[in-house]
């Protein structure tokens, strides 16, 4: 499956899954959180136990929903229909245009511009972010959705055609809906969460390697990839961020501020500078040309 997933990829590069397109049909990322927030709403109820049981009962009823068709239509589509179907999974260049709106008032002394932009990619309490705050916010979620919303929907399009792309992108979509340590969802997003630590655990790391081959010192950013990403919260987060901050030579994660309070991370390399805007667009820069060894990679792959 790697020549529809590399074409796939190309169409999203070049086009994005444009506007018109989510007027007129909407997207199919949204068509799963939907059906997720319906499920959510009627079976998160009860005690701890029946909540980590509805939590996984809507695991099992999102895939489902969701691998049926897939099955079907792998079965039944031709090779372009496959690319067509598997272009709206991926999303470079919806990342790249989310961050860039960060980076661009930042840059130009918008601060509370660039509040609300990073207020739509992470879940902090933008009042109490400070240009450093801002930029590291929107570097983390750089690097964090170079695995989840790039190279692991392809790693699961190639190794499991469009079955193996949308149960991922379903996964995720569930792990963002309910995956969090709230009161709310502690139990009933269990699930979800550790599936989705569970199919991110390769691509994770492959992005940090990735990030690490294209950053200016490969050699240095393998090195604190490997000493700093264990210390994230995440078991999978921390390698493509920590790749990141030792490639733009700034420090990353650290404690962060929510609504409900501060909340304490450790330093993702602690050395480093403190972020500006000029490094998230440094680090669109080093997330384009990883990307782009992957398309490479990719093409040689389909020609072999």
């Amino acid at each position: 499956m790697i020549t529809p997933m590399l074409l796939a990829a190309l169409f999203d590069l070049a086009l994005g899954w444009p506007d018109r397109l989510v007027r007129a049909i909407g997207h199919p990322v949204i068509w799963i959180g939907n059906l997720i927030s319906r499920l959510e709403g009627r079976l998160n109820t009860g005690t701890p136990a029946e909540r980590r049981r509805a939590g996984t009962l809507t695991v099992v009823a999102v895939l489902v929903a969701v691998l049926i068709p897939a099955v079907l239509l792998q079965l039944l589509a031709g090779p372009l229909l496959t690319v067509l179907l598997a272009w709206p999974f991926l999303a470079a260049r919806s990342l790249r245009d989310h961050v860039a709106a960060v980076a661009n008032p930042l840059i130009e002394g918008n601060l509370a511009g660039a509040r609300q932009a990073v207020s739509m990619i992470v879940g902090r309490d933008p009042n109490q972010l400070d240009e450093g705050g801002i930029s590291r916010a929107a570097i983390e979620s750089l690097a964090e959705n170079a695995s989840d919303g790039v190279i692991a929907p392809l790693f699961w399009g190639i190794l499991l055609g469009l079955p193996g792309l949308v149960a991922y992108k379903a996964i995720n979509t569930m792990d963002s809906m309910i995956g969090y340590r709230s009161e709310r969802y502690l139990d009933f997003g269990r699930s979800a969460a550790r599936l989705d630590d569970l199919v991110n655990l390769i691509p994770a790391r492959l992005t940090g390697a990735l990030i690490c081959l294209v950053a200016p010192r490969p050699g240095e950013a393998w090195r604190v990839m490997q000493r700093d990403a264990r210390q994230h919260r995440s078991p999978n987060a921390g390698w493509p961020e920590s790749a990141m901050a030792a490639a733009l030579g700034v420090r990353l994660s650290g404690p962060r501020a929510y609504e409900t309070g501060v909340e304490p991370q450790p330093w993702l390399y602690p050395e480093g500078e403190d972020a500006s805007g000029i490094d998230i667009d440094a680090g669109l820069n080093l997330a384009r040309k990883a990307y782009l060894l992957t398309l490479a990679l990719l093409t040689i792959g389909a020609v072999a």
